[in-house]
């Protein structure tokens, strides 16, 4: 009996190597591959990262920047306090309004039955959801109450945005003032060469996207032509408007296919990979020259 256990227990002693020694082939085998990817790929450069798309507004040395939803937003705000005649400092004080109440996205949901870009309510009086949620009427209500506000054109911007929307958080607007100074000052045509953007979509031209938005905003007061090449011409009356139609076209740029535009004898084009700066340029037929991707 002794020299039968003794025989199985070798036995099975031999077996149980087996499975080590494939263990040990196996760590080999994954600590070479390991060795070997770590050689070819380590040492490699990162890829570098690319700055986000967008728009990017500077002043006096002050940078701001937007999503290219918040860019359109951000030009219909702007949009639609020119369409009514109404000073800068309207703007300013829309666009601290919306940065607060909505980050400048159309919101669908809000606080109570709070929505849009400035959280109006329906039930408090500004309209029905479906009006709300449209921007140009969202920002023309806005302009109508704020012009209603006495002294709006002098007071603390803090205040009289406060005295418009009325919010839980009276105090709470004034973070955005140098934010909503810079791109007004910018989309209204006050600051030039101020603006540049990043777009990597590369939608097909959509001319209409911008000659829809200009028409809204200016009517006849500036004239759209296509020239040969499909670029779209803009005739304005004075440098603020040249530089208002140019700056608010690039933050609408993106869906309609913008890749270069001139305005007076500056230019600028989309890298893709950089906030391009504005070069100078030759004389071009129009005070605005507006480039569309090719199809």
């Amino acid at each position: 009996m002794a020299g039968r256990t003794s025989r199985r227990r070798r036995t099975h002693r031999g077996i149980g190597w087996v499975p080590a020694l494939i263990a040990i082939v196996v760590l080999v085998a994954l600590i070479a591959a390991v060795a070997t990817w770590i050689g070819r790929w380590g040492s490699r450069t990162p890829e570098p990262l690319l700055p986000p798309q967008g728009c990017v507004v500077t002043v006096e040395g002050f940078n701001s920047y937007l999503t290219w939803e918040q860019s359109g937003n951000a030009a219909i705000i702007v949009g639609e306090s020119i369409r009514r005649g109404l000073p800068a400092r309207a703007a300013t004080i829309a666009l601290v309004t919306a940065y607060q109440e909505s980050d400048l996205r159309n919101l669908d949901y809000g606080d109570r039955d709070s929505i849009g870009l400035f959280q109006q309510r329906p039930s408090q009086g500004w309209g029905t959801v479906e009006q709300i949620m449209d921007p140009w009427y969202s920002a023309g209500k806005f302009y109508e109450r704020l012009v209603q506000v006495p002294d709006w054109e002098t007071g603390v911007i803090n205040d009289v945005a406060q005295a418009v929307q009325r919010s839980g958080f009276p105090d709470a607007y004034a973070q955005h003032e140098a934010k909503g100074r810079a791109w007004a000052s910018a989309l209204t045509g006050h600051s030039s060469a101020a603006v540049s953007c990043i777009d990597r979509h590369e939608n097909l031209p959509d001319a209409a996207v911008l000659t829809d938005f200009i028409a809204t905003v200016w009517g006849g007061a500036v004239g759209v032509t296509t020239s040969e090449v499909g670029a779209l011409q803009l005739s304005t009356d004075s440098d603020i408007t040249t530089w208002a139609a140019a700056q608010l076209s690039m933050l609408r740029g993106s869906p309609a296919g913008l890749t270069t535009l001139q305005a007076g004898a500056q230019q600028w084009a989309n890298s893709g990979t950089d906030y391009a700066v504005w070069q100078p340029a030759s004389p071009a037929p129009a005070p605005v020259v507006v480039y569309l991707r090719t199809e």
